[in-house]
């Protein structure tokens, strides 16, 4: 069974559909990007992005009127008239989980849609991906990640990671090196998003003003509200046949907000692990019920208990502390997962 993880790099690769790409394509040679696409299935992407991705307004404004961009110079191309290639490269900032992953993947299959990219799929890498140990190492990692996005969307997490100037003898600068190149003259063959905490990205752009030259779309992703993480959690819930009791939902907002001022919140993949955690509690709760019948209602609900048994919900602890009787791990994953935007998205990161 594929993974959509290539076999020699371990990089996650999705297609347009946020689908695992299958290991045995990947080494496709690049054909002609797809004709002309109208402007209904354009603007069926934005509004497939739309219905996904909860609030983000601004982000969505964006990635609208860059479309409508693309689509004009499309049809000036088509009268004739002059449409030089626009810089696709992008920068995303913003926390984790706020749904950088997402854009990056529906941005693809605009592209795609549109041309400018053959095929529109994901490649998504960190740091380790691209920076080897020794001498020798990085430029076949770099090229490597490189080729396997090409005809799609490269996004590259915290690439901040990449420039460790305290460091002589790190690689980093060998990969960015390296990318620089290929931003420019792979530009027809690929889009470079890099990624990360907006209070990072921009001196990492100071330190490597060639970067900063190549990327002419800076998108911000700003943290979901506490009513847009409630609505994120419903969406969750009601895509795996669940449902909260008014009890429930009352609790986890109170969740939620409490949640919020611990360490390592990650927005939307915060309340997936969460709802994780709450599934757990209600299938234990269930199993521990003697008589071993269970309706269809009692099955598909997450009770108030369910909720209130997090340990965020104890009595004041000890900066770092939480009730040892309960065991509620809030350790968040990056954000370069396969698809780890925390909502309701296809594969569900």
């Amino acid at each position: 069974m594929s993974t959509g993880r290539n076999r020699l790099t371990g990089k996650s690769r999705l297609d347009t559909h946020g689908r695992p790409l299958d290991p045995e394509e990947e080494d496709e040679e690049l054909g002609e990007p797809p004709g002309p696409a109208s402007r209904e299935e354009v603007l069926e992407v934005v509004a497939e992005l739309d219905r996904e991705l909860v609030g983000l307004q601004t982000v969505k404004a964006r990635i609208r009127e860059l479309a409508a961009l693309l689509q004009v110079d499309q049809l000036r191309r088509e009268a004739g008239l002059c449409a030089d290639r626009p810089t696709l490269h992008m920068s995303f900032t913003g926390s984790p989980g706020t749904g950088k992953t997402t854009v990056a993947l529906r941005m693809g299959q605009i592209l795609h849609r549109l041309g400018y990219l053959q095929k529109g799929h994901l490649v998504a890498v960190t740091r380790e991906d691209l920076v080897g140990e020794y001498v020798g190492h990085t430029a076949p990692k770099t090229h490597e990640a490189i080729k396997q996005a090409h005809g799609g969307v490269l996004f590259i997490d915290e690439a901040y990671y990449l420039h460790k100037p305290e460091n002589e003898r790190d690689y980093g600068t060998e990969a960015i090196e390296i990318l620089l190149q290929a931003m420019e003259n792979d530009r027809d063959k690929l889009v470079v998003v890099l990624a990360g905490y907006r209070e990072r990205m921009e001196p990492f752009f100071s330190a490597n003003p060639g970067m900063g030259s190549r990327v002419a779309q800076h998108v911000h992703f700003p943290d979901f509200s506490i009513e847009e993480l409630a609505e994120i959690a419903r969406r969750m819930l009601h895509q795996q046949d669940y449902r909260f009791t008014e009890e429930a939902e009352e609790a986890f907002g109170e969740y939620v907000e409490l949640r919020k001022q611990r360490p390592r919140f990650s927005n939307g993949r915060s309340i997936r692990n969460a709802l994780d955690r709450a599934r757990m509690r209600q299938a234990n709760r269930l199993f521990d019920r003697e008589d071993g019948k269970l309706s269809r209602e009692e099955l598909e609900t997450i009770a108030e208990e369910d909720i209130r048994a997090s340990s965020h919900f104890d009595e004041v602890f000890d900066e770092g502390e939480t009730d040892p009787a309960r065991e509620d791990s809030e350790g968040e994953a990056s954000e370069a997962e396969a698809h780890p935007n925390g909502q309701s998205v296809p594969t569900g990161s």
